[in-house]
């Protein structure tokens, strides 16, 4: 008599984590290999890096804009739906993008910014109710971490591709942007993703109604708001004045161009040390804790202008941030799932924050870098997260409380 053979079971949480992860991968692929190639493209054409960047904020601005409508415009939609959504205006964006080519218009430019901005949106909503709607408490930090490693290394891997790509030509970047996310979709329409049908009639949306529950949150989510503020402003400032920082390492040392991968490389490995750790109580306080050591990282950085000790320090930076990012995110995650019907609204007060530091970060700190140079501009970012992460770690509650009979009178 032959025994039956039995195979391990598999938590069918994280099989839907890792479906909707691979197909993110794609949608990510895709958004990093136009990430790479369309700042460049924009000040070719327009040929000035001012007007580059001011037409590059463009798409933040949109995005902030869409942070207060969506709350109200999507309250009831599915995650499948918000995917669509978010697939559609990538898909958009790349299509005005290839319109650009022939006809370089500024006009054709700044709606494909606005597609972008819109794109980023879509996805922050879908991506937080998918965590808080599939995923349990305890598992919410590997969760994000999965969902961030999948993130970082499609951002790793896209520009590599796209400079391959550009020996071609620039419309054969597009294409195969365009490709990754057609297969983005094809995964997304195979996953038995929840749906609905509850719509929301467009005379309901009010941007003052809108900006006043964001005030109400924050009055009681304030540090988590704060936290994402400062990993808003780290990130806008690597990829910004980090990439011209980059650019002049490279310049003195070879190494010197590893100074945005080392920034980006922690993510890769360590989400998993969040999978397997399973943090689900302090994610505040541990968080805060991560962000203190980064800021000293980053006080360090600009104090030596040695190659060697500023890719050291951007690696640190980035470790703190890939162990401190998941944290917070899922402690929006925690917050959304308390919400019910209402968390649309702590969603896009959730994605402002990503939008603020993109238009104001890349000034304040260029304003900054013209004065004392880019390396020393890492020091003055560095003591602001220190003494914010200190102050956030003194005085931090240890559970934010939310509103609830407020909040259920904004049905």
């Amino acid at each position: 008599m032959h025994k039956k053979l039995k195979f391990p079971s598999v938590n069918p949480v994280w099989l839907r984590v890792m479906a909707i992860t691979i197909g993110l991968f794609f949608v990510f692929f895709s958004d990093a290999i136009l990430s790479y190639w369309v700042p460049g493209f924009i000040q070719d054409t327009l040929g000035n890096a001012f007007f580059m960047g001011l037409v590059l904020s463009f798409s933040s601005i949109i995005g902030l804009l869409a942070d207060l409508l969506f709350p109200q415009l999507l309250k009831g939609t599915s995650v499948k739906k918000l995917m669509f959504y978010a697939i559609l205006s990538s898909a958009v964006f790349g299509g005005l993008l290839l319109l650009s080519i022939w006809y370089p218009w500024i006009l054709i430019m700044l709606l494909a910014m606005a597609a972008w901005g819109i794109y980023y949106e879509f996805l922050g909503f879908a991506n937080q109710q998918f965590v808080a709607e599939t995923v349990p408490l305890q598992q919410r930090s590997g969760a994000w971490a999965i969902i961030e490693l999948f993130q970082s290394l499609a951002y790793f891997l896209g520009p590599l591709i796209a400079v391959m790509l550009l020996e071609f030509t620039n419309w054969i970047v597009i294409l195969t942007a365009m490709i990754m996310t057609i297969i983005a979709y094809v995964i997304f329409i195979t996953l038995k993703l929840k749906d609905s049908n509850v719509t929301t009639k467009i005379e309901d949306i009010n941007l003052i109604t809108e900006f006043k529950h964001w005030i109400v949150l924050v009055k009681h989510v304030w540090p988590i708001v704060l936290i994402s503020l400062i990993h808003g402003f780290i990130d806008a400032t690597f990829w910004t004045t980090g990439a011209v920082l980059s650019e002049k390492l490279a310049e003195q040392n070879p190494l010197g161009g590893f100074f945005l991968p080392a920034f980006t490389l922690p993510t890769l490995f360590l989400g998993f040390i969040l999978v397997k750790v399973k943090i689900y109580t302090n994610k505040k306080k541990i968080s805060e804790l991560f962000l203190i050591i980064a800021g000293v990282f980053l006080i360090l950085l600009g104090l030596n202008s040695n190659v060697e000790w500023q890719l050291i320090t951007a690696l640190v930076i980035g470790i703190m941030q890939a162990l401190s990012g998941p944290l917070s995110d899922a402690v929006y995650s925690d917050i959304i799932a308390r919400m019910g019907r209402e968390r649309k609204h702590l969603i896009g007060l959730s994605s402002s924050t990503s939008s603020i530091s993109y238009i104001f970060a890349p000034v304040i700190m260029g304003l900054i870098a013209s004065f004392v140079g880019e390396s020393f501009t890492f020091t003055y970012l560095g003591i602001g997260v220190l003494v914010l992460s200190i102050v956030l770690l003194i005085f931090t509650p240890r559970k934010l409380k939310l509103p609830q009979k407020e909040i259920k009178t904004w049905s």
